[in-house]
């Protein structure tokens, strides 16, 4: 199929295109096959370093407690964070300079600071200012950082999928009688949540690998954390960084499939409807009538 943007390839450039593909198929083979042999050789691979994942304690004492710790703190983050960030991004485009402005100022501050930076303050912060206990204190730390960091990024993901819609929608609505408010929750954000779906589930990714660095930096015990004692119990090093990869690599494709099937239920039931919305059933001021037309009361004319 050809369209404006791809031009469907020739017979040669299926060629090329299966050449490039079996090429790239062999070398990736060839890479795994290097990959195995150096683990080979290095002992690697032996019984004794993977069996320990075939039983109950490395599970029930190391991984799946860090892996619930790192599901806590990112279900937090994204809990706290989207609908913040949902509200700076709004903010940023409203018509009132004394919103607008501090919202700006907010997003690009805490945007331009590393997380690790906001997690370590944030941390220091509870320290000194709070009887927060040191037992709890790594997660409030890390949900934290997690927050105004990627709030602020949300902001802008939200900013950009609002300005992405057509002019159209914004005027049809103020033709119906909507007041901003209501443009904003009734026409503007549901039908640019299906623009920036995939831009929220990328920063959503970015916020359950995040909570590694907790883990490096404030002792907080999420999966890889976990994952250090427990090599350093079992002494295996490179199997467990393989079989915790493995675990990220799961849970980031649950979120992303499930953001797939959410995208293409919306898409979906956007074509579905055919509903026309009008301005008593988005609860909007009664429209003015044109001049020289008197509005009908019931009564008649």
């Amino acid at each position: 199929m050809t369209s404006v943007l791809y031009d469907a390839p020739g017979p040669r450039a299926k060629r090329r295109n299966i050449i490039y593909t079996v090429g790239f198929l062999v070398l990736l083979a060839l890479g795994i096959w290097w990959v195995m042999s150096v683990m080979s050789d290095k002992g690697q691979l032996d019984w004794s370093l993977w069996k320990p994942f075939t039983e109950a304690p490395a599970w029930t004492t190391y991984l799946l407690p860090g892996l619930g710790n790192t599901l806590k703190a990112a279900a937090l983050a994204m809990v706290i964070a989207l609908p913040l960030g949902a509200i700076f991004g709004i903010a940023r485009l409203s018509d009132h300079r004394w919103v607008r402005v501090p919202a700006s100022v907010v997003v690009e501050f805490f945007r331009a600071i590393p997380v690790l930076l906001l997690m370590l303050f944030a941390n220091q912060l509870y320290a000194n200012s709070s009887g927060i206990s040191s037992d709890i204190r790594p997660l409030y730390a890390v949900v934290t950082g997690l927050v105004l960091y990627n709030a602020s990024v949300l902001a802008e993901v939200v900013r950009a999928g609002i300005l992405s819609l057509p002019k159209g929608q914004t005027e049809a609505a103020k033709a119906i009688g909507l007041r901003k408010g209501q443009t904003m929750t009734s026409i503007l954000l549901p039908q640019s949540v299906t623009a920036m779906l995939p831009a929220l589930v990328s920063q959503l990714v970015v916020i359950v690998k995040d909570t590694a660095l907790g883990g490096a930096i404030l002792a907080f015990t999420e999966l890889l954390n976990a994952r250090g004692t427990l090599a350093a119990n079992y002494a295996n090093v490179i199997p467990s960084f393989i079989v915790v990869a493995v675990i990220y690599i799961i849970l980031n494709l649950m979120l992303t499939t499930f953001a797939s099937w959410l995208e293409r239920r919306l898409r979906r039931a956007k074509k579905s409807t055919g509903a026309v919305l009008t301005a008593d059933l988005a609860g909007a001021e009664e429209p003015i009538a044109e001049p020289g037309v008197r509005k009908d009361d019931g009564r008649g004319i």
